[in-house]
């Protein structure tokens, strides 16, 4: 059984959405591997090869960190930072 033209390879139709899952995985990995920051309501999306950052942090450091983990994954320059902040009430 196939499925498809027989004129269009897997890299062709396929390139765009393995890469940006497997950057978004790989992004994820590493903010949820770090002890240091809260990254429970960072959410991960790629716009071309722009990553996104978006929802909530709790404290400035955790932004800085975010951007810092995601910028040595895909290079500072990609890195677009759209999170909100939500400090805690004292």
């Amino acid at each position: 059984m196939k499925f498809g033209s027989d004129n269009t390879n897997h890299e062709e139709c396929c390139s765009q959405g393995h890469s940006s899952a497997s950057t978004i995985a790989t992004i994820k990995a590493a903010l949820s591997a770090d002890q240091d920051i809260d990254s429970s309501a960072i959410e991960i999306r790629m716009l071309g090869a722009v990553v996104l950052l978006e929802g909530y942090i709790t404290n400035a450091a955790d932004r800085e960190k975010a951007i810092s983990l995601a910028a040595m994954i895909v290079g500072h320059e990609n890195v677009q930072d759209r999170m909100l902040s939500r400090f805690p009430i004292q």
